[in-house]
């Protein structure tokens, strides 16, 4: 089975807040494509995160241990760190590996933005 090239977009929002798009496979290319992401918008002085899993449908292991170093180094920071658009498999090994727990899981982008105080496009 051909898994999917990990695709990553980012953009800061008018309030700061950091949102990072990531659509395919979420392996060690993949995490590594999003903690570089990640990387930039602390950087640019972004420390509110919002990861959009719209378009992911599998993070393995590997994938799951770069999310955490990513949930580490923000939580390090003062930051938060937020997902949104999980399928039900990734939202339930989530919760299982304790990403729930310090991280703030959303149905969607807009749930998402509001709990983090973000007011865009409300």
């Amino acid at each position: 089975m051909e898994q999917e090239q990990l695709q990553v977009s980012t953009e800061i929002l008018p309030d700061g807040v950091g949102v990072i798009s990531a659509s395919g496979y979420i392996n060690n290319e993949g995490g590594q494509a999003v903690a570089d992401a990640v990387e930039r918008l602390l950087e640019e002085g972004s420390t509110t995160l919002l990861v959009d899993l719209s378009g992911t449908r599998i993070i393995n292991s590997i994938g799951i241990s770069i999310l955490l170093e990513i949930l580490e180094k923000l939580l390090d920071a003062s930051g938060r760190l937020a997902f949104c658009n999980l399928t039900p498999t990734i939202a339930k090994t989530f919760e299982i590996m304790g990403l729930a727990q310090y991280a703030g899981i959303y149905p969607d982008r807009e749930t998402a933005l509001g709990a983090l105080g973000s007011h865009g496009g409300a």
